[in-house]
């Protein structure tokens, strides 16, 4: 059986990772490298990096951070933000990252998948969404709508016809990030992560809302996810105690989620 995956997840401002709530009113956390390696250490499976504001101040990506980040961890590497072409995803991947995240820009330019799929492989290309439940209605079958920059912008897409067209057009994984569940806290938007799961024969990773080791046992089973964005629970300020990647694992492994588990290392 393929393990499942825990990906941890940093909004990064000028080099410093952040946390919003429903892509709003972010708090200083700690600066990206330092947590990257500190995550790194307690044996993290990946970690994903978005720029929150390069799309929206049409700036490129912080790279000077992205090869600060690569420096210090070992573990898979996704980048997003500000990915407007070919060669930015080129540079992103030369700065140290080994899969690159498109979002916006996908909407705007569906090709940017299909060119990235084509040039780098469509293991690099991840497709990452940002849905909203506004119920079923013309044009939104589902009842869950893609919108872009920061969940800002309301595109008239269903979620589930995009992620058939991202895979279609390349992307290796899916990410279905719920807005309403953002940094919550509640859990997992399970229905939609399930019905993203149905439709694409990719790997989906849930994202948005993960606040307990319930939450994240139920997107990895119930929601199908292969792996799950996780972040408030490790790092936030706003949690009474934040849980550590080693007791992560632990507890999802007893309620019978198969996970890599943590192992000791020999010391150098």
């Amino acid at each position: 059986m393929l393990t499942k995956r825990l990906i941890a997840c940093f909004d990064v401002v000028e080099g410093r990772v952040t946390k919003a709530q429903k892509f709003q009113d972010n708090i200083d956390v700690a600066p990206a490298s330092e947590l990257a390696k500190s995550l790194y250490d307690d044996q993290i499976d990946e970690i994903v990096f978005y720029d929150i504001t390069a799309s929206a101040q049409k700036r490129p990506i912080d790279l000077a951070t992205v090869r600060d980040v690569a420096r210090h961890v070992f573990v898979p590497f996704t980048v997003g933000g500000g990915i407007r072409s070919l060669s930015d995803m080129h540079d992103v991947l030369k700065a140290g990252a080994e899969k690159i995240s498109v979002d916006s820009m996908a909407v705007r330019n569906p090709n940017i998948i299909s060119e990235g799929a084509a040039a780098f492989g469509n293991q690099c290309v991840v497709l990452s969404t940002q849905v909203r439940n506004v119920g079923i209605r013309d044009g939104i079958p589902s009842g869950y709508e893609v919108f872009i920059d920061g969940a800002r912008l309301a595109t008239g897409l269903d979620a589930i016809d995009w992620v058939r067209r991202g895979e279609d057009l390349g992307a290796g994984e899916i990410v279905v990030n719920s807005i309403d569940r953002d940094g919550t806290a509640s859990g997992y938007d399970v229905a939609i992560t399930r019905a993203v799961a149905n439709a694409v024969n990719v790997p989906v990773i849930a994202s948005g809302g993960a606040g307990t080791i319930e939450h994240i046992a139920s997107g990895l089973t119930d929601g199908g996810a292969s792996a799950a964005i996780i972040s408030s629970i490790l790092y936030s300020p706003r949690f009474e105690r934040n849980i550590g990647v080693q007791e992560l694992k632990a507890a999802l492994i007893q309620v019978g989620v198969p996970m890599r588990p943590w192992v000791t290392l020999p010391e150098h």
